[in-house]
């Protein structure tokens, strides 16, 4: 037994009551502090919601709806559960619907087929796999569910819930994703 296997990692306690500092300071109406918190958590944000929505224009407006929604309803979050757990439901229900209203108002405009993606060209998938470059490519509704129960850990009725749709429909998305991307990927 070595003397470092008996010192606790002080720096995720450290950091965990430092947010928990600047989210009651940002709760108090501290705009510093809210920039903090953004600063600390664009970038997980942005990423979630890049997967979500398979683009980086649509990713950066719902990643700002995020930061938006988050400063109206601070005063919700009650430290009941980590900052970061409180944040990814949000993101997550914000990019949903987010693509909910952003995919109305494509289909009225240019009146595309849920499939548009899907049919892309499959070059350049030889080699090192990219997968979020796979991922992107995934029809709507069958990337929202992968990347909601193979990445970030949903169960499908969470996912069914959130997305309105029946628990059988989000696992056979998630059945639909996981075939395209093995043909994609050349596996059989």
């Amino acid at each position: 037994m070595t003397l470092k296997s008996n010192i606790v990692d002080a720096e995720p306690v450290i950091m965990e009551q430092r947010m928990k500092g600047l989210i009651a300071s940002a709760q108090q109406g501290d705009r510093a502090a809210y920039q903090q918190i953004y600063q600390q958590h664009i970038g997980q944000v942005y990423a979630l919601c890049y997967r979500l929505t398979g683009d980086k224009d649509h990713a950066e407006e719902a990643a700002q709806e995020v930061f938006i929604q988050v400063w109206q309803k601070l005063d919700n979050f009650k430290g009941d559960s980590k900052f970061s757990t409180w944040l990814h439901s949000v993101t997550s229900n914000v990019a949903i619907s987010y693509l909910r209203k952003q995919k109305g108002w494509l289909q009225k405009m240019f009146n595309l087929e849920d499939s548009a993606v899907a049919d892309m060209p499959s070059e350049g998938l030889t080699g090192e796999i990219d997968l979020d470059a796979i991922i992107i490519r995934l029809p709507e509704r069958a990337r929202i569910v992968f990347v909601l129960h193979a990445i970030e850990g949903y169960r499908h009725e969470e996912i069914a819930q959130r997305m309105n749709i029946a628990v059988g429909s989000s696992k056979a998305q998630f059945h639909r994703a996981k075939q395209l991307m093995k043909d994609w990927m050349g596996y059989e």
